[in-house]
């Protein structure tokens, strides 16, 4: 198993007022080594710790051909490109169908491991000026993947990303999406997620309670702001 790949660019930010609100989403690309602790990029910054980053969000990864289809999709809109998801990791050939929950990948000294696609919010709404924008990414799965970090280390843009190990019942990245997003109370759909050892915490938890409860949370705040 020693399929590689190369990151197009890597990226860091600090917080500021941007957008209408403080974030750390406008990042800069990182020339040369950097260090990667299980906190993400050395010199990275995150504003909202209680919905972003932490040990199973470190690092957020989003395929540049995405960008030719919002482009394609919000034509009226400023120039789609790069890192402007907030990613720290941009790429080309990999994407959400190729990519699976638990995926361990060697990427300098370091050890990284898929945890879970990105949850869109409406902070994305704001940084494009589309009120909807995060209900679409959500509803195509054209959302990008989170890592948490197994082995810290120097990293660069310019050291390939193997991938070393996966586990054998993997679900791409895009088949979570399509259960956990496109049909968040199917029974059989949702056991699978649970058997996903490798799926981050708070999904898991999440996932269980959509099984003993019956109900979906309330996705209103995250996707659109308000109640």
């Amino acid at each position: 198993m020693n399929k590689h790949n190369y990151f197009n660019k890597i990226f860091r930010g600090k917080v500021k007022q941007n957008f209408g609100f403080e974030t750390a989403m406008e990042k800069s690309a990182i020339v040369g080594e950097v260090f990667l602790s299980p906190e993400g990029l050395s010199g990275d910054a995150c504003a909202d710790q209680r919905h972003h980053g932490g040990l199973e969000r470190a690092l957020h990864q989003y395929p540049c051909e995405h960008y030719e289809y919002w482009n394609k999709e919000y034509e009226e809109s400023a120039s789609w490109h790069d890192p402007g998801m907030g990613e720290n990791l941009s790429s080309t050939g990999m994407t959400e169908d190729t990519v699976c929950i638990g995926d361990r990948y060697r990427w300098g000294q370091a050890v990284i491991e898929v945890s879970q696609p990105r949850s869109p919010c409406y902070k994305l709404n704001k940084r494009w000026g589309i009120e909807d924008f995060s209900t679409r990414m959500q509803e195509t799965g054209r959302c990008g993947w989170l890592y948490r970090v197994i082995q810290s280390g120097v990293v660069s843009v310019d050291y390939p990303i193997e991938l070393i190990e996966r586990v054998p019942n993997a679900l791409t990245v895009r088949e979570v999406c399509n259960v956990y997003f496109g049909d968040p109370l199917n029974q059989a759909g949702l056991i699978k997620l649970k058997q996903q050892d490798r799926l981050s915490n708070s999904w898991k938890t999440t996932v269980a309670n959509r099984l003993e409860t019956g109900e979906v949370e309330n996705w209103n705040f995250r996707l659109l702001g308000h109640a």
